[in-house]
């Protein structure tokens, strides 16, 4: 979508869909759950575990951070990454409330 059309949608929305665009590839959400699972920062052992070239890994992180899912600090040549807690908790929010929002029992087909 086109920048001049995003700004006739909320905050909010624009939000959302940044955060649910970034998590919309599926070596981006087993990159966030390698990270998850490791339950600490990690250096370079991503490549290790994706059937994926560095340089497309790298990509996806390059995204995942943009949104600020994840977090990245360089620790000599390598940079080490895991998930942004305050961003994880925003799309925590964000999604409760988004999924809350209809009620199942009213079905209107």
């Amino acid at each position: 979508m086109g920048t001049t059309k995003t700004i006739k949608f909320s905050e909010i929305q624009n939000r959302k869909a940044e955060l649910y665009k970034a998590l919309g590839h599926p070596a981006r959400i087993a990159i966030i759950e390698f990270l998850i699972n490791q339950n600490s920062c990690v250096c370079g052992d991503i490549v290790d575990e994706l059937p994926l070239s560095q340089s497309t890994i790298s990509q996806h992180l390059a995204a995942l951070k943009a949104v600020g899912i994840i977090k990245g600090e360089i620790s000599g040549v390598k940079t080490c990454y895991c998930i942004d807690e305050n961003v994880w908790s925003e799309l925590d929010s964000m999604t409760r409330m988004f999924m809350n929002s209809y009620d199942v029992k009213n079905k209107c087909c």
